[in-house]
């Protein structure tokens, strides 16, 4: 059971999204929140699989909630002594009214591990929370070539460099995130890049798939 919690500022949207959710054997909604502070504090309290952040648009407030939840249990003094061993950070996925690639590229930097369009379809939807639950990620296809773009419109970094945590792409993520448009599988991207699977799942950026 994959269980979610609802972020939106609309009541009759969490109704709605509540049903939708419910109404899926796998799926079940733990908790709603109306804004970002909000998200954090019952992320932190509830532990979901999935935070759907289901807003307007992943604004300033939507971003760094996204930051604050997908955080290293390190960074979060709320959580418990007993509770750390295991933690395991919620996996973000924004449903948002638009699909401007600036605010996908931000929802993703912060650490979103998926971002679709508010017109997505029931079925697309509990499909994409079911990839992010699982540790995967999911764009919306229309994003792709704009993200895409994005990559190499910025400079290209020295291979070996370290990755800053500034907003450029290192060599290894644009190298990953290319081999995803290509429509490799996590196992291919890793075989052909020498890398482990698990640092390609670690890049976050594109829909991988095993």
């Amino acid at each position: 059971m994959v269980s979610v919690l609802i972020v939106n500022d609309q009541s009759l949207q969490r109704l709605g999204l509540r049903m939708l959710l419910t109404a899926e054997p796998d799926l079940t909604v733990v908790g709603e929140a109306v804004r970002g502070a909000e998200a954090v504090r019952l992320s932190t309290a509830l532990r979901p699989d999935v935070v759907l952040m289901a807003t307007p648009s992943p604004d300033t407030d939507g971003i760094e909630a996204i930051r604050r939840i997908t955080r290293p249990v390190r960074l979060l003094p709320d959580v418990p002594d007993s509770a750390r061993a295991d933690w395991i950070p919620p996996r973000v996925l924004v449903l948002a009214s638009t699909s401007r690639e600036g605010h996908a590229h931000a929802a993703l930097r912060a650490g979103a591990g998926g971002f679709l369009p508010h017109n997505a379809s029931p079925d697309q939807l509990a499909a994409a929370i079911r990839i992010v639950a699982a540790g995967d990620a999911v764009i919306t296809p229309g994003l792709t070539r704009a993200l895409i773009d994005t990559v190499r419109q910025q400079r290209t970094p020295d291979p070996l460099e370290q990755h800053t945590g500034s907003d450029t792409f290192t060599g290894r993520e644009r190298d990953v995130l290319l081999a995803v448009a290509s429509g490799w599988s996590n196992a291919e991207i890793a075989a052909r890049l020498s890398i482990a699977p698990t640092t390609v799942k670690s890049q976050k950026l594109l829909p991988f798939r095993s």
